[in-house]
């Protein structure tokens, strides 16, 4: 009778190979002392499956294996699957948009397609366990070694807790992410995945304060004699009332870091646009790609005949949600926090539509989809917009609510709701130029916009894509002439961010038509943001800036009274240094880059870097991901501002 090979060599291989793949299709890495983690951390969870995988008998055992294998597999492959899609981790706290399935199952299964390869390799181990499943034992387990396996359990466990204490001085170290701090990038690349996904579900279950790592920096004096009065975007809130009165750890942290915040300095442009009209869009897709002079002269004109941002980024964050947080909040988008924004009703005072309703404006917002689609029927009352209108709460009854919608439709449809409102603030979300990108499963935008791009010398997918960012450009057209007829265009500030880069296209679809080389991970995300009115100046701005950046930079330039230092991004136009943020905490500053994956910071040429400079940065980063899960986890803006 053949040897039987006991079920943990089975569930350590599988635990290694998968942990190990997941490291080089994920990091890049195929080395080295970071996967220590991920094993000694797997060793006890394979003494506790293998005790369950021989409880019962032969047949139901050799069955229980099997499920389990699968399921440990799949973990893998969708973890892999929905960081290529999202350039983040899965984490169970995204659970709730699972149930947007419209937006990820097509784009899914575009991204199997494109890499079945990848699939089938983190598949390998439970396709080989398949093919030599009777080599193994499956009987019934003993009493005695029941408690032996699980003594080991115990053992090994906490042997890799200890293991933590080795070093506790990194920033991202083992023991921070494991105590501290929720960053589920950091902690899949550090700790492994099986250990990221279980802390996120006993987080989930039992909550977690996550520690707010100070940065040691010397706060900005003001000059004791200034060339001239300096004015700040600021408010009076008593910080250090506030410090001496608070006990809760996480809040004292986060006053005491918001008191040594410099605020920033208003600027030349400071009220420009005071009594205009504004029109907000988060476009669907949209990327500097796009634009061409000759294909989308409006969006051209608005981008090179107004305040022209040359180094701007739309980083991923969860999809479109991710997006729209960014630039309507000022604040980071986690998976933890959107959660905690659709269900928790937070108060975000200085969003566009309750900081402009503030001044007497008439709010209001247009989608051109499901109304509830990542629950904005809950999260548009928090930015401001109790008129809210989008498919299947009335505008299914004025336009063709069918997939794919037309943003061009959504400008003709919903224009006089508030053009006779003056002074107003809209909110359009456009969904014209979603993916997938083709001609020929499902997106009937690039269908009907195929004609104006066939002649280019660019693969189907790209040309596809361009036809979507057409109907865009006509959408914006139209809005143009609108407001013009309705003679309040020189009275109207058009604001366009894109929600995010268009992910489903691969890195080398974009370079067919970028006006430069980009990588994977920074400059894939570089876009443009349109600040347009009809008198504007033309202004060049090589600051570096994101998202975070759009909701300051729009509240200073209409002359709203907010406090800088409780938002994540700044007014460009402010002295402050440009930073754009990535979502595994990858960051671009006015001095340089700075890759998570390799922890490498490369300098531009010709700049100065300060000592520390790369480290404080980090916790600066990590302190703006915390802020912004306890700005809206415990209300701060009620508290801090009364509201």
């Amino acid at each position: 009778m053949k040897k039987k090979y006991s079920l943990f060599i089975a569930y350590l291989f599988l635990f290694i190979f998968l942990e190990y793949i997941n490291k080089v299709l994920m990091f890049n890495k195929f080395g080295g002392l970071e996967f220590f983690y991920p094993i000694i951390f797997a060793i006890p969870v394979c003494f506790i499956l293998t005790i369950i995988s021989r409880l019962g008998s032969l047949k139901v055992n050799k069955i229980i294996t099997i499920i389990l294998m699968f399921l440990i597999s799949f973990i893998y492959c969708f973890n892999y699957l929905y960081f290529s899609l999202l350039a983040t981790p899965f984490s169970i706290s995204v659970l709730e948009l699972a149930s947007q399935a419209m937006d990820f199952t097509e784009i899914a299964l575009h991204v199997i397609n494109v890499d079945l390869v990848s699939i089938l390799i983190i598949a390998l181990p439970f396709i080989m366990f398949l093919i030599y499943q009777n080599h193994f034992n499956y009987e019934r387990i003993t009493l005695k070694k029941t408690g032996l396996s699980l003594l080991l359990a115990i053992i090994f466990y906490v042997g890799a807790i200890l293991s933590l204490n080795l070093d506790k001085t990194k920033l991202y170290s083992a023991y921070n992410l494991y105590y501290n701090l929720d960053a589920i990038t950091p902690s899949t690349d550090v700790l492994g995945v099986f250990t990221t996904e279980r802390l996120g579900i006993k987080r989930n279950l039992f909550g977690f304060e996550e520690k707010i790592l100070l940065p040691d920096e010397t706060p900005e004096e003001p000059s004791e004699e200034p060339e001239k009065p300096v004015s700040y975007n600021k408010i009076e809130i008593d910080f250090p009332s506030l410090i001496l009165n608070t006990k809760d750890k996480s809040l004292k942290s986060l006053y005491e870091f918001l008191n040594n915040e410099t605020p920033s300095k208003q600027n030349e442009y400071t009220g420009i646009y005071k009594g205009k009209n504004l029109i907000f869009i988060l476009a669907e897709g949209f990327n500097s790609i796009a634009v061409d002079e000759e294909r989308t002269p409006t969006l051209y004109k608005m981008i090179h005949e107004g305040f022209n941002f040359t180094n701007f980024y739309s980083p991923v964050f969860l999809s479109t949600t991710g997006g729209e947080f960014q630039a309507t909040t000022s604040l980071i988008p986690t998976q933890e926090i959107l959660g905690l924004w659709r269900n928790s009703n937070p108060t975000i005072s200085y969003a566009l539509g309750n900081a402009f309703k503030k001044e007497g404006y008439y709010a209001s917002s247009y989608h051109d989809w499901n109304y509830k689609y990542y629950s904005r029927q809950k999260t548009m009352p928090t930015l401001g917009y109790d008129n809210y209108l989008a498919c299947k709460n009335g505008l299914e009854k004025e336009m063709n609510c069918n997939w794919l919608p037309s943003d061009v439709d959504l400008i003709d449809t919903t224009f006089l709701k508030y053009a006779n409102n003056t002074p107003f603030i809209t909110y359009y979300i456009s969904v014209s130029g979603h993916a997938p990108y083709n001609f020929l499963g499902g997106n009937s935008i690039a269908s009907k916009n195929k004609m104006y791009v066939a002649d280019l010398p660019y693969s189907d997918a790209v040309k596809a894509y361009l036809a979507s960012q057409l109907e865009l450009e006509f959408a914006l057209t139209d809005l143009v002439n609108k407001l013009d007829t309705q003679g309040i265009l020189d009275d109207t500030v058009i604001v366009l961010v894109g929600d995010h880069y268009p992910y489903t296209l691969t890195v080398d679809e974009i370079n067919e038509i970028s006006s430069y080389k980009r990588d994977e991970t920074i400059e894939v995300n570089h876009s443009n943001l349109i600040i347009w009115n009809n008198k504007n100046m033309e202004i060049t701005s090589s600051k570096v800036a994101s998202q975070l950046d759009v909701l300051p930079t729009i509240l200073n330039l209409f002359g709203i009274n907010y406090d800088s230092r409780l938002l994540i991004g700044n007014d460009i136009f402010s002295d402050k240094e440009g930073l754009a943020i990535f979502s595994d905490r990858s960051w671009k500053s006015d001095l340089g880059t700075y890759t998570a994956s390799n922890k490498k910071f490369v300098p531009n040429p010709g700049v100065e870097v300060p000592d520390n400079y790369v480290e404080n940065m980090n916790l600066r980063i990590a302190t703006y991901f915390t802020m912004s899960k306890v700005m809206i986890e415990k209300d701060i803006y009620k508290t801090l501002l009364g509201e």
